[in-house]
């Protein structure tokens, strides 16, 4: 009798799991399933990003970083910029992430964001979660989400979004890139408190193509000349203190 419930018990646990992650675990733990059988799902999302937020938190009770200053938040993108040579003279806070989403500085918004209480907020994300399979629609309404957990928060904080940025790696993706880029353009035309840095124009060359001078070898990630581009646009945009 138990044989012939374990292949019906086997189909129950997605979608059990769907509805309700415990269920799927009590299942699987009935039916002697191992956990491995279940969706990756059924982890917390967000867990793998632990280590890198706590590191962040320990860093700012050892070191205070600045108040009122410009803040910095996304991806690797972000993470690698050398911000204090980049804007000297500028009270700035690095909070990038390598491989992040912008659901991911969203879910940590209150660890990342709010304890600093920034003038203006900098962010870099979408790159990443085009290339693990989003649309461009769906980034645009992330990055709404974002904003709008922000606002609940910081009703005037100022944020300017750095376009997706064409790259060597990643050119299959530029016409969904695009898209992305226009969604959250019109996004940010609506709001006054909202800015589009459009730092795509610029990395193109004459062919219409990636600027291979401004990437490491990876064809993804910028070198200083690249990064060159990014701090002559966010000059433009940022807010005095």
């Amino acid at each position: 009798m138990l044989l012939a419930f374990f292949p019906a018990a086997v189909k129950l646990v997605p979608m059990i799991h769907s509805r309700l992650p415990s269920a799927a675990l009590l299942l699987a733990a009935v039916c002697g399933l191992p956990l491995t059988t279940l969706s990756k799902d059924s982890q917390d999302p967000f867990a793998k990003w632990e280590e890198a937020i706590a590191a962040f938190e320990t860093k700012d009770k050892q070191s205070p970083p600045p108040k009122n200053a410009v803040l910095f938040l996304g991806s690797s993108s972000i993470r690698m910029w050398d911000l204090p040579s980049s804007f000297p003279g500028e009270k700035t806070i690095n909070r990038g992430f390598g491989g992040s989403e912008i659901v991911d500085s969203t879910h940590f918004a209150a660890r990342l964001v709010f304890p600093h209480n920034p003038r203006q907020i900098l962010f870099y994300a979408g790159d990443n979660d085009l290339a693990k399979g989003k649309s461009a629609a769906e980034v645009a309404a992330d990055f709404e989400v974002f904003v709008k957990t922000v606002r609940e928060t910081m009703p005037e904080v100022p944020i300017a979004y750095i376009a997706i940025k064409p790259s060597i790696a990643r050119w299959k993706l530029w016409t969904t890139i695009q898209k992305a880029n226009a969604a959250i353009r019109k996004q940010c035309d609506k709001d006054t408190t909202l800015t589009f840095v459009d730092i795509a124009p610029p990395m193109l060359g004459d062919d219409g193509l990636p600027k291979k001078e401004l990437f490491l070898v990876d064809g993804l990630h910028m070198n200083p000349k690249g990064y060159a581009i990014w701090n002559e646009a966010v000059r433009a945009i940022l807010v005095p203190e």
